[in-house]
Formats: C-alpha cells, structure tokens, sequence
C-alpha cells in the first residue's frame, strides 16, 4: 500500500485479523447449532468483519443491513442516532446476531439494541469486532468480541475517516 502521512501504528494485523475471525466464527457455529442465524451488519464499516465471518461459518444464515448515523463527517460520535436505512427483513421470532466493526461509548449500539428488541426476535446478540472499553458509557452487552483496542480514532479494514482508508488490510490508530 502507498505511504499514508495520517496513519499511525498498526493495532491490528491482517494475519491475526484473519484468526481471531475464525475463532469467532467457532463460537458462533458452536451457539447456534441447529438453528437459522440472521447476522445483521451495520453499515458501512462492518462490511469487510461481516464478508470475512460469514464465510466462515457452517450454520444457515441469511443477512441483512442497517445503517446508522452517530458521527457525521467527526471522528467524535454526535450522541444523535438516525437509521439510515433499516432491515428489509422481518426479525420477529428471529435468531439475530448483530456484527458491528467496533463500539466505542456504546451508545449507538445500546439504543440500535433496544430498537430491534421492539421488534421481537428468538434471540438478540452481538459481534463486535472492536472495542474501546475505556469509552463505554453503557454496558453494551456483547456476547462475541474480535479485539479491545485503545482509545485511539482507527482506521483500515472497513473502518473509515470520512470515507477513505476503509481499504486497509489491517486496523491503524489515525494520527492526530
């Protein structure tokens, strides 16, 4: 990849990327045994987790996408929430696991939980790929959890400042 001025250290690499997926999508094959998964990926960063866990599992699954808006063109979360684009798919008696690229204060994720747990589902967990713990301001229940990382803005692997840098293969800290 060309040399880019704003990224900093790399936090995650691609190769443990790649293995802890795997290990993840263990779990998920070992909880869901028998049953029809509905994975639900929050757009646009947990596009790339989302790919790279779902072909890694051997359970039925289907998927779906929300989107949702808490930071706007900021690398600060606003605390708004706005659903962009909603499920396209009935979750009512519904296995649903919900794969985000990373929660950070937990806000959006508690209040995207609440909204779907309205809707009545079988079961309703979570997949996080990344977390700030240091940041949460709700406990935001995980059931599955790729990686804790610092408090740093991180780019890479679907994971974007306004828009560019998703395409790193790896998660980098962004330079300040």
């Amino acid at each position: 990849m060309p040399a880019q001025p704003e990224i900093g250290e790399i936090l995650v690499q691609s190769d443990d990327l790649r293995q802890r997926i795997r290990a993840l999508a263990t779990e998920i094959n070992r909880d869901y045994e028998g049953k029809s998964v509905l994975l639900v990926g929050v757009l646009k960063g947990a596009f790339f987790f989302l790919a790279d866990l779902m072909r890694q599992l051997e359970v039925e699954c289907e998927v779906d996408f929300m989107a949702v808006s808490s930071y706007g063109s900021s690398t600060e979360s606003s605390g708004v929430v706005r659903i962009l684009k909603d499920l396209d798919t009935p979750i009512q008696d519904r296995h649903v696991l919900v794969v985000e690229d990373i929660v950070d204060s937990g806000l959006t994720l508690s209040y995207l939980m609440k909204n779907l747990g309205a809707r009545q589902p079988a079961s309703l967990e979570v997949c996080s790929l990344l977390t700030k713990p240091s940041r949460f301001k709700v406990d935001p229940k995980l059931r599955y959890v790729g990686f804790e990382i610092p408090d740093q803005f991180v780019v890479g692997y679907g994971l974007d400042v306004d828009q560019r840098l998703r395409n790193l293969p790896y998660v980098a800290a962004l330079k300040q």
